[in-house]
């Protein structure tokens, strides 16, 4: 029996994930666009300009809807753990052949919500890349503040929620490395600023954010771009 026929979910679910594809994206967070409008000249957005991502660059495998949103809720929320598999080897899909780490640590969770779930997805996915490349697990991270789930937060209130919820609980290994940070899903990137935050105060030199899937925002910003053209509050 190979590895996909044990996890519950047919192979053609799983080879019917798509990579993202976009004409436009920043060159930093990986963030889909309609067109090259909300890019500078060197093709980055207004966050990463403004200073507001703390990691270096992101990559990601696949937009964040249709089979590849139900995989990702059935391994995280159905604690479907096998799923770690085959969404790691997406993960392994995006990973540029020309990039070396030193190590590979997950987007940690606070102990409550870990102890409700019972593992941390993003741990069993850096494990599966560790597995398949040679690159050091560790640990690097903590989440000594419990915060609100984001999924109903605006930009704004995302990013003040993860602020500080983030410290690097071993400095003596993210200074000076190259650390590939491991979480699922990628909305506004708050998260994953944050948690680049604390590895670059520990003085970690590059910090890139893989994730599963990224939630694919290009009618939003398609939409605001437009209102603000026209003068219409959306």
């Amino acid at each position: 029996m190979n590895e996909i026929s044990r996890v519950p979910v047919c192979p053609a679910c799983l080879r019917a994930v798509l990579p993202i594809e976009a004409e436009y994206f920043c060159v930093s967070c990986r963030t889909p666009f309609l067109n090259r409008f909300p890019l500078d000249e060197s093709g980055r957005c207004a966050l990463c300009r403004s200073g507001l991502r703390a990691f270096d660059v992101t990559y990601t495998f696949g937009s964040y809807d249709g089979v590849l949103r139900e995989l990702i809720h059935l391994y995280k929320y159905g604690k479907v753990r096998a799923l770690a598999k085959p969404l790691g080897d997406m993960l392994l899909r995006a990973l540029p052949r020309d990039e070396a780490f030193d190590c590979v640590t997950p987007v940690p969770l606070h102990w409550r919500k870990r102890w409700q779930r019972g593992f941390n997805q993003a741990d069993l996915l850096a494990r599966h890349i560790a597995r398949r490349t040679g690159i050091r697990h560790a640990r690097l991270l903590l989440r000594p503040r419990f915060t609100a789930s984001q999924a109903s937060l605006s930009n704004a209130k995302r990013r003040r929620n993860v602020r500080s919820a983030f410290a690097c609980a071993r400095p003596d290994q993210a200074a000076g490395r190259r650390v590939l940070l491991v979480d699922d899903v990628m909305t506004t990137g708050s998260t994953g600023a944050a948690c680049a935050l604390a590895l670059k105060r520990a003085g970690a030199l590059r910090v890139a954010l893989i994730t599963v899937a990224r939630a694919d925002r290009r009618f939003v910003y398609s939409l605001q771009t437009s209102s603000s053209a026209t003068g219409v509050k959306s």
